[in-house]
Formats: structure tokens, C-alpha cells, sequence
């Protein structure tokens, strides 16, 4: 059977959604442009006439994995209730025992930025966009009268440290706590920053 023919834009997407895949099976240093080019039929050819370079596929494939999370962020920070309670949710979601998907794949990311100037600025920019909306929220929160807060986005920098420390020590060991001890964390951690009580914030 002929395969169906896609345009530029759907063949990209269909590039990097098997290369994220791939980045997740085997790792950024092990995966191949074959490898991608295999799962979906394709030729190496193919592959390298839209990304140039493996490096160029794999920066490509963060990013779009990424925007992914931080587009189902926004739908969590944009509903219509309290900043408190957008600020649990999204937390709660990003958490390594909630419901984000591609720990591995970040940890992965993270690691090869180390040695990839491309990789590296992709992830510094990311990463800055996730601080920024969480800290805009924040913002929100402070001016609305719903806690007090005078530096929005320092507060962004230590939830998101945490929850990345805390990623990196769930996916890469199989340690004892549970869900509900990591989310109950993530609770107190979120009351303390914004300086209310525990009662408040589950409210």
C-alpha cells in the first residue's frame, strides 16, 4: 500500500514525534537518524533533508516535546479560579508522581545540554518560559490580595528546582516514597512559598 503523501509541516511533526519516542527508548547519545527513519519506513535521506543533522533532530524533538507541556501548562495557569489553585494544579501536575509525561526524556535532555551548545540553549529557553508563567501567575496572586509575595519569580526558581530534583531522584532510582508522600511535598512546599496555610491551599 502507498503511503499517504504529507505535507512539509505534517511530515516534520511526524519526525520529531518518533524521535521523541526514540529519544525515550534508547537515549540521546545511542539513537540514530536510522533509527527514526526505521519506526516510521522511511529513508535516512528523508529524514536528513528536514533536520541536517542528528544534533539538529534531537534539539528539534526537545523543543517540540516541550511546547507540548508548556501549551497543557497555560490551560492549567488560564482556567478560571483562584491563582492559588492554578498554582496546585500545575504544580501537581508537573510533579514526577503527577500526571507530566517524559521525565526520562528531560533527564536525558539535561544531561546532553552538558556537551551540546544547541541542545543547551534550547533547554535554557524552555526552561525560562516554564519560570516565567509560573511567576506571572504568582504575580497575580500577590496583587489580587490572595498572599503576599514581592519577588514572583525567585519563588518560580525554587518550586521548579525542587520538582526537578525531585524528578531526577525518582526516575533514575527506585526509591520508597510514594505518590502521596510526593505530592504532599509538593503541597507544603507551595503553602510555604506563598506564606499561607496548608488548609487554604487544599481549599
Amino acid at each position: 500500500m502507498a503511503r499517504v503523501r504529507l505535507s512539509v509541516a505534517e511530515r516534520r511533526e511526524e519526525l520529531l514525534r518518533a524521535a521523541v519516542e526514540q529519544i525515550e527508548v534508547r537515549g540521546v547519545a545511542a539513537v540514530r537518524i536510522a533509527d527514526v527513519a526505521s519506526v516510521l519506513g522511511v529513508s535516512n535521506a528523508l529524514v536528513l533533508y528536514h533536520f541536517s543533522s542528528k544534533e539538529k533532530l534531537v534539539a528539534a524533538a526537545f523543543a517540540y516535546a516541550a511546547e507540548a507541556d508548556l501549551a497543557h501548562l497555560r490551560r492549567l495557569l488560564t482556567r478560571r479560579t483562584s491563582a492559588v489553585r492554578r498554582l496546585r494544579a500545575a504544580v501537581r501536575w508537573y510533579a514526577p508522581t503527577g500526571q507530566a509525561k517524559g521525565w526520562r526524556l528531560w533527564i536525558e535532555g539535561w544531561a546532553s545540554s552538558l556537551r551540546d551548545p544547541v541542545l543547551r540553549e534550547v533547554a535554557g529557553d524552555l526552561d525560562e518560559q516554564w519560570k516565567a508563567e509560573l511567576a506571572e501567575v504568582i504575580e497575580e496572586g500577590a496583587a489580587a490580595g490572595e498572599f503576599r509575595c514581592d519577588d514572583p519569580m525567585s519563588v518560580a526558581w525554587r518550586l521548579t528546582a525542587l520538582l526537578d530534583g525531585l524528578a531526577v531522584q525518582m526516575t533514575s532510582y527506585a526509591g520508597p516514597l510514594s505518590r502521596a508522600t510526593m505530592l504532599r511535598w509538593t503541597d507544603e512546599a507551595l503553602a510555604r512559598e506563598l506564606g499561607i496555610d496548608h488548609e487554604a491551599l487544599t481549599a
